[in-house]
């Protein structure tokens, strides 16, 4: 399973344009085929990072259906809708997404993703990507499954949790300028929130045996995003 990940920088004027061009023309269109649907459509909340930013996430099965769905943009039946959508926005920055060996997600059963708009719940989400240092990245890897997924997981053992991991990926091969680590995690506590960005961490989060600390041996880059999906937005 590929997912392509993409990011919109919207015209602020045309977001609504945007987001309706998204709704009623790319995601009812790739029920044309079966192996393709447009799992998220989340708006970059305001106040966190540059304006106007949006954030979809297509499911594909695989190369043969990344192949198919391209030439349908390139030059099918979707050469008019990519052609509109560019009028829209300012730029659109994309990447192929594997899932790692110890994400929770792993497929999709696309026959099972709406294609259709309706109506569901709000979800807030942090999305991570992480840039683990040159030669460091198996490493990263293999400890971010073992350690990070595994505190996480304590974490929620422990007391209500701010964050659950619902997918970890990385870029496939060749998509993007550099190997990056993306963690899809979801704020079921959102009024936690408040504390992670009005106070310094713990000083339990900052010893030695915490991923927090740990994990500088090979990465201390990375970007957050708070996104917010749209209300029909498929996946929620």
């Amino acid at each position: 399973m590929l997912f392509l990940h993409e990011v919109h920088e919207v015209a602020g004027a045309r977001e609504l344009e945007f987001e309706a061009a998204v709704r009623d023309g790319w995601m009812p269109a790739l029920a044309a085929d079966r192996d393709a649907r447009l799992l998220y459509f989340l708006h970059q909340a305001h106040g966190t990072g540059p304006s106007y930013r949006v954030v979809t996430i297509t499911a594909v099965r695989d190369g043969a259906a990344w192949e198919r769905l391209s030439q349908r943009v390139l030059g099918g039946d979707l050469t008019a809708w990519a052609r509109n959508v560019d009028t829209l926005r300012h730029d659109v920055q994309a990447k192929i997404l594997v899932p790692l060996p110890w994400s929770p997600l792993q497929d999709v059963d696309l026959d099972a993703v709406a294609t259709q708009p309706s109506e569901n719940p709000l979800a807030l989400f942090m999305e991570d990507t992480v840039w683990p240092f040159e030669g460091r990245f198996d490493d990263y890897l293999e400890r971010s499954g073992s350690h990070y997924a595994r505190e996480m997981q304590q974490a929620g053992q422990q007391g209500p949790r701010l964050l659950t991991v619902d997918a970890s990926f990385r870029t496939a091969f060749g998509s993007h300028r550099r190997r990056e680590v993306v963690l899809w995690q979801k704020v079921v506590r959102p009024e936690g929130m408040v504390q992670l960005l009005t106070r310094d961490l713990p000083m339990h989060y900052r010893k030695a045996g915490t991923w927090m600390v740990d994990a500088l041996e090979l990465r201390d880059q990375w970007q957050s995003r708070l996104l917010r999906s749209a209300s029909w937005s498929p996946w929620h």
